[in-house]
This record gives C-alpha cells, sequence and structure tokens, in this order.
C-alpha cells in the first residue's frame, strides 16, 4: 500500500481510533464489539463493486482495517 498522504483520511482515522478507545475505556463496548465492527467495515469494502479504480481502493482499505484488528486495535500510542 502506498504511503498515506491524505490528511483527512488521517484525521478520521485518528479519531475513529479515539472513540473506540473511549468506548472500550468506558466500559460501553467490549473489545470483542469493536473489533466486530472494524471486522463489519472490512468486510463492506471487501465486497464492494465498481471499477477496477475503485475496487483497489477498497482492497487497500480492507487491508488496512484488518491490519489494525490484527496488530492489536487497543494498543495506546505513546
Amino acid at each position: 500500500m502506498s504511503v498515506q498522504r491524505d490528511p483527512a483520511g488521517m484525521a478520521a482515522l485518528s479519531i475513529c481510533e479515539a472513540l473506540l478507545l473511549a468506548l472500550h475505556d468506558s466500559d460501553l463496548l467490549p473489545e470483542r464489539e469493536i473489533v466486530g465492527v472494524l471486522r463489519d467495515a472490512a468486510a463492506t469494502h471487501e465486497n464492494a463493486h465498481g471499477p477496477e479504480s475503485e475496487r483497489q481502493l477498497h482492497t487497500e482499505t480492507a487491508k488496512l482495517i484488518n491490519d489494525i484488528i490484527l496488530g492489536g486495535i487497543l494498543v495506546r500510542r505513546s
């Protein structure tokens, strides 16, 4: 995957990460539910249709989401 240079995308990712951590820290959503949300999001992109250029973007997006899951989503950055 190419190096991300999209400020809006990076901001959205950071906000979502913070929200998921806050939901977990507040005991509103257990880790298994958070992983489920991420898996659903990845599946949406994995099953996307359209022109090849759009499918490639969806494939890269699904890979990023799956990498987040595999990397342990609840690991806080220092």
